[in-house]
Parts: structure tokens; C-alpha cells; sequence
């Protein structure tokens, strides 16, 4: 849940709306203590800005700690360190991967497993079948367990009503298993439900009248990658600027985007000439940079490399769909060399990033015939 927590990070210039919660990260067999922090395009930054699936990886891995050892060493950066004795922890991978999921629909105003399992529960009073109960039960459960006393936002009854509700008269609920539902009891929940929402239908929309809320897409990364030839079937590799994807500009053929950039900041033509028949894009780096760079090249290199990102995009309509399919999402774009080229967790500017969603926008205006 994100209550007052609320933060953000900037992203190509966009205001990406987070918020933050606690937890353990386990370095050199320390546990520190830590916060962290998730953003609405599905990035969590965990020492490093990584996707949900990343997130999900260092779960399981026991990067971010979800159980605590009897006499495992603890720190709070500076502030403490001590010594767990009988540690208890409520949270498994799964949960915390599931609240995480949940606090990204909740940052993007979309739907979560909780506004879905109420949404059931609508379905079901309007047509009470156990088809319709079954599909809420389902739902109910979706809901991460640490967050379903929550579903109701009713802090007398917690979900009591709700788990009567989806289990039915004779059921047993998993807060008192021991224990069938009665059908007193079960009226009584369908009544609940059925105030709450003649309720909820008196309460004021609070729908902005514009309609105006912003959604973010999850985020897009494009690793290091270090491609030797083409694939028959491109993936999001051959959005890298060192993609073997030939590109012609003029009367000159460059093996990819990474060798024509190069090529083009260099002053010497000898030089640039080698660097133009460089093995590999790296090759080509290494040469350009024992050489002049051209007067007033750091003014002008965004505007080149635009430059060479429509021309390998038009002439190599594959990858203009692969990079069409990144839809509205952010692109981070890794670069070891660069951190005005590479986002590079965080610490970088993320140009090549920022270019790549022009160039994208482009095409998707070409698409629409927006001129």
C-alpha cells in the first residue's frame, strides 16, 4: 500500500511518481537494512534500479532478504549494527512480489488484485452462482495474504465479510477453520455487501472530469550486449547501437550506428576511414578515441546520432517493429563506456534512451499518417 509514501524519480525528463518500504538486503553475509523503492513503470531500486523480473530474481537469490537467520549480522548504515536473536518474518519471494506488483497498478491507477476481487464480488451478487463464487474465491486468494485484512477498509470487521462471502454457508473460512459458516452468518455478509454498495453508489465520483490520469509502461532495459552477426529474428539486442545492422548515409556504408558515430566525430579522414572498416563497434570506439575528435563535436553528437538512429530504423524496417513493440515504455539503455549515453542504473543521463523513444514516436506518427 502507499499511504503518505510518496516519492519520484526523473526519467528522460518525466516525472515518474514511487513510493518506498523497508526491508533487508544481504551484502557479504550482512543484512542491511534499507528502503525500497518502487516506481510506476516497474523499475525497484534495490541498490540499482532493476525490472520487476530482475526484482523477482534477487528475491530468490536472498539479495533482498525475506528470512532472517538465528545470530545473523544486521547494520543500519552508520546509524547501528547488531545481532538477530529469534528473528520472525511474515514475508516469503512470493508476497513481496506480489505487494510490489500490486503497489505498481496502485502508482498507475490501474486495478489491483484487490480491485479485481471486489470487482468479483459485483459479478457475484448480480448473479449469485457458485461458478461466479468460484471465480471470487479465486480472486480472494490472489490477493497477497498480508494484504487481505485490507480489502475492505473497514478496520472493525477486517475481511471477515469477504472470506464468509467467497467460502458460502458451510465453508470455513482460513480465520476460523475450525469452524463452518452459518447461513445466518452468510446472510449476514450478503448484507454487508449489498449496504456497501448502496453506499459506495451515494459516494461522489472522484474521477477527474478530464480524465487525466497518468499511466507509466514498464520500463524497457537494453543490456550489454556484444552481437557478432545478425539474428534471424531480432529481439530487443538489435535495438543496440552496435548491432550489425548496416546503415548508408551518402556514398558511405558503416557496419552499424556505433561505427558511423564514431567514424563521424573523428577529424582525420585516414582515421576515419579505419574506423569505418573496424571488426567490431568497440574496435571502432578504440580507435576513435586515440584520435581529434571534429571541433564542436559535444555540441552537436545528440543531433548526430538522431541522425543515425532514423537512418538504421527506416532502412531496416525488423527493427522498426521490434522497437514499435516497446509501445510507451521508458527505454534504459545501458552503455559501460558512457553516462551520457547509458541510464547505467540510475547514474546516467540515458540519451541513447531518450533517442530511441523519439525515433519511436516518429515511426508511430508515420503509422497513424500524422505528418
Amino acid at each position: 500500500m502507499i499511504g503518505n509514501k510518496i516519492t519520484h524519480r526523473m526519467a528522460d525528463g518525466v516525472r515518474v511518481p514511487g513510493t518506498w518500504r523497508h526491508a533487508f538486503i544481504c551484502n557479504g553475509g550482512t543484512y542491511f537494512l534499507t528502503d525500497l523503492f518502487i516506481y510506476a513503470d516497474g523499475l525497484v531500486d534495490c541498490w540499482g534500479l532493476v525490472t520487476l523480473d530482475e526484482f523477482e530474481q534477487k528475491l530468490r537469490s536472498g539479495w533482498v532478504a525475506t528470512s532472517l537467520p538465528d545470530g545473523g549480522r544486521a547494520s543500519a548504515h552508520h546509524l547501528a549494527s547488531w545481532t538477530f536473536g529469534e528473528p520472525r518474518t511474515w514475508l516469503t519471494p512470493e508476497l513481496l512480489i506480489a505487494e510490489v506488483r500490486d503497489t505498481v497498478d496502485e502508482l498507475n491507477g490501474r486495478p489491483d488484485s484487490t480491485d479485481r476481487c471486489l470487482a468479483a464480488v459485483d459479478v457475484f451478487l448480480a448473479e449469485r452462482t457458485e461458478k461466479n463464487r468460484s471465480a471470487t474465491r479465486a480472486a480472494y486468494l490472489a490477493i497477497p495474504e498480508t494484504m487481505r485484512r485490507y480489502a475492505l477498509g473497514d478496520m472493525d470487521r477486517k475481511d471477515r465479510p469477504l472470506q464468509t462471502l467467497v467460502v458460502g454457508p458451510g465453508g470455513r473460512t482460513p480465520s476460523r477453520p475450525e469452524v463452518p459458516v452459518t447461513q445466518q452468518e452468510y446472510d449476514e455478509s450478503i448484507a454487508y455487501f449489498e449496504e456497501r454498495s448502496r453506499w459506495l453508489a451515494k459516494a461522489p465520483s472522484r474521477v477527474p472530469a478530464d480524465a487525466s490520469a497518468d499511466s507509466f509502461a514498464p520500463a524497457v532495459k537494453l543490456y550489454h550486449s556484444y552481437p557478432q552477426r545478425a539474428l534471424e529474428h531480432p529481439d530487443k539486442r538489435g535495438l543496440r547501437n552496435d548491432y550489425p545492422a548496416p546503415i548508408t548515409l551518402g556514398d558511405v556504408t558503416y557496419p552499424s550506428v556505433t561505427h558511423a558515430y564514431w567514424a563521424q566525430s573523428v577529424a582525420d579522414p585516414e582515421v576515419r576511414a579505419s574506423v569505418v572498416t573496424a571488426e567490431t563497434g568497440a574496435k571502432a570506439r578504440t580507435l576513435a578515441a586515440k584520435a581529434t575528435r571534429r571541433e564542436g563535436w559535444d555540441q552537436v553528437r545528440t543531433a548526430a546520432m538522431a541522425r543515425l538512429l532514423r537512418a538504421k530504423y527506416e532502412q531496416h524496417p525488423d527493427l522498426a517493429a521490434v522497437l514499435l513493440a516497446t509501445g510507451e515504455a521508458t527505454v534504459l539503455y545501458d552503455d559501460a563506456d558512457s553516462e551520457f549515453w547509458g541510464d547505467n542504473g540510475g547514474r546516467g543521463r540515458n540519451w541513447t534512451g531518450r533517442l530511441l523513444e523519439l525515433v519511436r514516436s516518429e515511426l508511430q506518427a508515420r503509422q497513424a499518417r500524422i505528418d
